[in-house]
């Protein structure tokens, strides 16, 4: 009954997490969007203590239930171990824990928290990991799903669908999903929960305390049949049973050896202070007396290179048409010398240390204005640019759903008043400047109204002058330019909001 509870909840908090980052409309995250603020690494940069003494506490109490219910990258493990339980049942067996890699990995991964890297953090921080899965490979297919009925029902004057624009926002976000979803798939088909047990950080931390857990698997000795079924069942490879030994750091309280044993010989509860609970513990002693080496890799910390590899993936440029008679060359992105971020990042700098490129806001962003960032030092992070929309006055969704903490709550009246940018005329590209046409777009579309046309000496036509002080840096003047490739027009972000 347990197995069935744990599983139950795994897939409703799987696939609610799931629809938070598929769904583009933005009604869905007001039902589940709490679900990524219970993810442990964001609530830590988010300094939400209470989730992450709520998750410490219960896995002292129960084993590790976070990485089984609300790790997405574990139940999704779960969901690839299904599959290949259909064709081939009892394929695992006990494997010593590699603990020099355990621990290495969350030696460099705290090394880079604190170094404020949190771009190459979230390669491995697992609800970062699937975020990107889900934002980079999920999403885009759901939209053509909406697109095709949208279409279908439009054919049919029902417009209960509507059409949402499917665009590579990132050739290296992309490829790096698609590696994650690829290595992670395959160990998870092949040896079960390794990325859980071997590489995820959480799962070492919550390992370390869940060895100290209230409740968890026993093993019963005398009614054990040495059998080996629990252990070819066993998705963590956490159970030795020819020592009637479980290695509770790796054990995920799945309930799956449980649910294997026929004889009663296994069951979840306190682990009893017995003589046959101490055996495996004699054994060890007895093996360290003829002089077998212990692992000692806890004790040690190698240094050990991260590694980095991306893929540049070229865009491919959509020719539109203009009315039918002219080609419009689509727009390219400017050299800013400050990023932007969003309203309610506070600063680059904070920005940068609390983001671990999930990338919800990114597919969250009804305006095609967030894009994941191609730089190291902020790799995948969000970043800003307007050349399919801009930051509308009144959107505030990317600081409502951000659970780490890199971009905090904003009320629409609060956005109005945040200048995360400033706009920059370059008058080689302004068709006032250059060809002498009257144009004015930026001032008749500037919220603010901090662009205003002004005389030029010796022209009869106005050129654009910005009022930096008065600019929010809402990209509505860069967006509506019509200067091709580049707009005469852009903005520059701000290293901290004002």
């Amino acid at each position: 009954m347990m197995r069935k509870i744990r599983t139950v909840l795994a897939v409703i908090v799987f696939v609610a997490l799931t629809l938070v980052f598929l769904d583009f409309t933005g009604i869905l995250r007001g039902w589940f969007g709490w679900i990524a603020k219970m993810q442990l690494v964001p609530a830590v940069l988010a300094g939400n203590f209470v989730v992450v003494a709520l998750v410490l506490l219960v896995t002292l109490l129960f084993g590790r239930w976070y990485c089984s219910i609300m790790c997405p990258l574990g139940v999704m493990q779960d969901g690839f171990n299904f599959v290949a339980r259909k064709v081939k049942k009892g394929r695992f067996h006990y494997v010593r824990e590699k603990a020099w890699l355990r621990y290495s990995l969350l030696a460099v991964f705290v090394i880079l928290l604190l170094c404020g890297l949190t771009g190459l953090v979230g390669l491995i921080e697992p609800y970062s990991a699937y975020g990107r899965i889900a934002s980079n490979l999920f999403q885009p297919v759901y939209k053509w799903v909406n697109n095709l009925l949208a279409g279908i029902a439009e054919h049919h004057e029902n417009y209960a669908f509507y059409e949402a624009d499917v665009w590579l926002k990132s050739g290296l976000s992309l490829a790096v999903a698609a590696v994650t979803l690829v290595v992670v798939g395959f160990l998870a088909l092949r040896r079960g929960r390794t990325w859980c047990s071997t590489v995820c950080p959480v799962g070492t931390v919550l390992g370390l305390v869940s060895r100290f857990s209230l409740m968890r698997p026993v093993i019963d000795a005398d009614k054990c049949k040495n059998c080996h079924k629990c252990e070819r069942g066993c998705k963590a490879s956490c159970i030795d049973i020819e020592h009637h030994r479980i290695d509770y750091s790796r054990c995920v309280s799945c309930m799956d050896c449980i649910d294997e044993c026929k004889f009663d010989a296994l069951h979840y509860g306190r682990k009893p202070k017995t003589a046959s609970a101490a055996q495996g513990t004699a054994k060890e002693a007895a093996a360290a007396k003829k002089g077998e080496t212990v692992d000692d890799g806890k004790r040690k910390f190698l240094a050990t290179t991260a590694l980095v590899a991306g893929a540049a993936a070229v865009h491919a440029q959509q020719v539109k048409v203009d009315g039918g008679l002219a080609a419009v060359e689509q727009k390219q992105i400017p050299h800013r010398d400050v990023p932007l971020k969003p309203a309610g990042a506070l600063s680059l700098n904070n920005f940068t240390r609390h983001c671990t490129a999930c990338q919800l806001c990114v597919a969250e962003c009804p305006n095609g204005v967030l894009r994941p960032s191609q730089s190291l030092q902020t790799l995948m992070q969000p970043e800003m640019s307007f050349e399919r929309g801009f930051c509308r006055p009144e959107c505030t969704r990317c600081s409502e759903v951000c659970p780490a903490g890199a971009i905090h709550p904003v009320s629409k009246e609060q956005k109005t008043d945040i200048h995360i940018g400033y706009a920059v005329v370059v008058a080689d590209n302004c068709l006032a400047y250059r060809d002498g046409v009257k144009c004015g777009n930026c001032a008749r579309h500037c919220p603010s109204e901090a662009i205003v046309m002004v005389d030029r000496e010796g022209s009869e036509v106005q050129v654009p002058s910005v009022n930096t002080d008065r600019c929010t840096g809402c990209g509505a003047c860069e967006y509506l330019c019509p200067s091709r490739p580049f707009s005469a027009i852009y903005v520059n972000g701000r290293e901290r909001h004002c």
